[in-house]
């Protein structure tokens, strides 16, 4: 079994489509990934994927064996990152990584925990979607990052917020007009709700509409902020989303709280445990001052 048996089996599961992950992820043939995916599975021994006309979906082996692919991957990874990081000694550097939007709140906050610091070292941001955060402090890219919870990968978190979630919606909606919105008003309407890729947000907004016993019509699933939105204004539908989307809303869309207990999302601080950067312990022994205390 090779690293490239991995990385392939990794790209079909996530695409799930031999044609998408050969074309668009791998720039291989479709023929030669089939063959490849096969050899993997006459190696392990099972099945990891069923065939159908519509793609193809994991076994319960392939769901077993993904997980296992995954972290494999990020510790050839991390450990190449770590020997390119130790060719350069004299150079420190920290990485930090946000969820897209969040760094307008968090990295001010996060740079004046640094600010003793910031004379000798060499501070990176970047943003991504929280799973790509999460991939990246497994592989080693990031040394910190501001996310959520991610299941699945090998990392430590600790709570820094929890934002409540507010409800999106076209500017010149009928909905608009009210103060807050009762959970009931958000039944039947046009819904677009986050994607199986963004499943920490997608159980907190799944359970909420299936605590109240709202049924939607979901017209679009969603991995980022940006999207929703669009879609928000585009489709004139309705959306669940973390409050610091209000930083972000363009003229289009506006949002409106919800009624009642809203359901609220952790933010979380991750990192990898085996990450022995002397500036990464330095910042969560003053983790705490990350933290505004409420007025």
């Amino acid at each position: 079994m090779e690293l490239r048996h991995l990385r392939y089996f990794v790209a079909v599961a996530e695409t799930g489509s031999l044609t998408v992950a050969a074309e668009q992820r791998l720039f291989t043939s479709q023929p030669s990934l089939s063959r490849q995916i096969r050899d993997l599975e006459e190696q392990v021994g099972v099945e990891l994927f069923s065939r159908s006309a519509r793609g193809v979906a994991l076994t319960s082996a392939g769901k077993a064996f993904l997980d296992h692919a995954r972290l494999a991957l990020a510790q050839v990874d991390a450990a190449a990152e770590a020997a390119r990081r130790a060719a350069l000694p004299e150079r420190k550097m920290f990485a930090l990584g946000f969820l897209t939007g969040e760094e307008m709140t968090w990295l001010p906050r996060a740079m004046c925990v640094l600010r003793d610091e910031l004379p000798s070292i060499d501070v990176t941001v970047s943003s991504y979607y929280s799973p790509d955060v999460a991939d990246a402090l497994a592989r080693g890219k990031l040394d910190l990052g501001f996310l959520r919870a991610e299941p699945g990968f090998d990392l430590e978190y600790r709570v820094v917020d929890r934002e409540r979630l507010v409800v999106l919606m076209p500017a010149d909606h009928r909905l608009a007009e009210q103060r807050a919105i009762d959970p009931q008003d958000i039944a039947g309407e046009p819904f677009v709700m986050a994607s199986n890729k963004a499943r920490v947000l997608h159980e907190v907004i799944a359970g909420y509409l299936r605590a109240h016993e709202i049924e939607v019509s979901t017209v679009h699933g969603v991995d980022n902020l940006a999207m929703a939105m669009s879609l928000v204004a585009s489709t004139r539908g309705l959306a669940l989303m973390p409050e610091y989307a209000n930083n972000l809303l363009p003229g289009s869309v506006v949002s409106r709280p919800l009624r009642g207990e809203a359901p609220a999302i952790d933010l979380v601080v991750g990192y990898n445990r085996a990450n022995n950067s002397a500036t990464l312990q330095l910042f969560l022994s003053r983790i705490g001052q990350l933290v505004v205390p409420s007025t």
